[in-house]
């Protein structure tokens, strides 16, 4: 692979990365709710689902979506009807003061690494689409007449290191925000917010399962 290839794919990523889609959503929102170093798990939640959606497209299950429309419906689905149960969640919380959500506040309020992980990669892997962009994005960066492999794990190793930086900066944004959030009012009003965007989100992916 070309080094001009490779800083080419690097703002490419960038730029779709950085664009706030579910999993940045829940990076912010758990670093408000549980701050910048818990909401991490979440973080690497999310990077393990886009790894695991890269190995799939590798293997050619990316091809395999395109092809069979019932396999993208269910996906589809899934990954709808996940993130409209977090924003129902979310809607349904009651609200409290950072101070209350923090972990220390009690038993009902801790939510633990591997929770958060669980989370962070559900929300992941819920879109299926994913997978046909990632199959659609590989070839145009790796060379045929080279090894493939190794270009596969750089590519992906590139992406894991820029995805989880810039889901760090959301979670650390999402706890800087703590301080404004002093309100149980306010904090009804973020949690409305958030709930009312995954609503959208896991609406707008089941309606678009109807363009089969």
């Amino acid at each position: 692979m070309e080094w001009w290839t490779w800083i080419t794919y690097v703002g490419v990523i960038t730029a779709l990365i950085i664009f706030p889609g579910p999993v940045a959503l829940l990076c912010t929102s758990h670093g408000l709710r549980f701050g910048r170093h818990r909401a991490f798990a979440t973080v690497l939640g999310g990077g393990m689902a886009s790894l695991v959606l890269m190995a799939l497209s590798a293997l050619g299950l990316g091809a395999v979506l395109a092809t069979s429309e019932t396999a993208f419906f269910v996906l589809k689905l899934v990954g709808g009807a996940y993130l409209v149960y977090l924003g129902l969640q979310a809607w349904l919380t009651v609200p409290r003061s950072p101070m209350e959500e923090a972990p220390a506040a009690g038993p009902a309020n801790r939510q633990s690494a591997p929770a958060l992980f669980r989370q962070g990669f559900l929300v992941g892997i819920g879109n299926p689409k994913d997978l046909l962009f990632f199959a659609a994005l590989f070839p145009n960066f790796i060379a045929i007449g080279e090894p493939q492999l190794i270009q596969f794990v750089i590519l992906a190793l590139t992406w894991l290191v820029i995805d989880t930086t810039l889901m760090t900066l959301y979670a650390t944004l999402g706890s800087g925000l703590g301080r404004w959030f002093d309100s149980p009012g306010r904090m009804r009003a973020f949690h409305r917010t958030t709930g009312g965007l995954f609503l959208g989100a896991g609406g707008t992916l089941i309606a678009s399962s109807d363009n089969r």
